[in-house]
């Protein structure tokens, strides 16, 4: 699903005196280097777990809304992903901030915020109409509809010490083997198997 960065994060989850701290670099000529290292370990991080770590604001774009348009919660079933719902591609969601939508005259409209419930305690999070409703008749054109929301754990201070460090890990590993392969005298380098186990817990699986 095309997904848009809106309003990026205000500040990475592994600072650079965090990252320096780990890497044992006491001097200041690689700042921008290492700097940028924590940037591309970070997507790597969010690419790999499907997760924002700080909070950014994300617009996601659809041709329709989606059907069956009067699919129920399905009866007896304690959870489910109806096939009317809208799954956001990105967790943790904070909060909804517009769905909008082009009406059969081409016109941008918003839909009421009392219109449409949200659930995001569960990954991905779920947006249906409210019972009762269903969803506006869109124009069918390509990028009809738009839904805008925050998504993230907020601050660096936030983001869990698993996913943190990680980061680090694949900082060292950058900084130390800075081209596409390393050169060894002697001997093989192995990977280390905990490494990414430790993004296991996070990994967001879309149904």
């Amino acid at each position: 699903m095309p997904l848009q960065l809106v309003t990026p994060p205000a500040e990475e989850p592994v600072s650079l005196i965090e990252a320096k701290l780990h890497l044992r670099v006491d001097f200041d000529e690689d700042d921008t280097l290492i700097a940028s290292l924590i940037a591309a370990a970070r997507q790597g991080a969010e690419t790999l777990t499907g997760r924002q770590l700080i909070t950014a604001r994300w617009k996601q774009v659809l041709d329709c809304f989606p059907g069956p348009s009067l699919m129920g919660v399905p009866a007896g079933q304690a959870f489910s992903l109806p096939g009317h719902a809208i799954l956001l591609p990105k967790a943790p969601v904070q909060s909804v901030v517009s769905i909008d939508y082009l009406d059969m005259g081409a016109t941008s409209q918003t839909m009421p915020a009392s219109s449409y419930t949200v659930d995001n305690a569960c990954e991905p999070a779920r947006i249906t109409p409210v019972f009762g409703q269903i969803w506006p008749i869109c124009l069918p054109q390509i990028g009809a509809v738009s839904v805008t929301f925050d998504a993230g754990y907020g601050t660096a201070a936030q983001v869990p010490e698993g996913i943190k460090s990680w980061i680090k890990l694949r900082v060292g590993s950058l900084y130390a083997h800075r081209e596409e392969v390393a050169l060894l005298n002697r001997g093989s380098i192995e990977s280390l198997p905990f490494v990414d186990g430790l993004l296991d817990p996070f990994r967001m699986t879309l149904a």
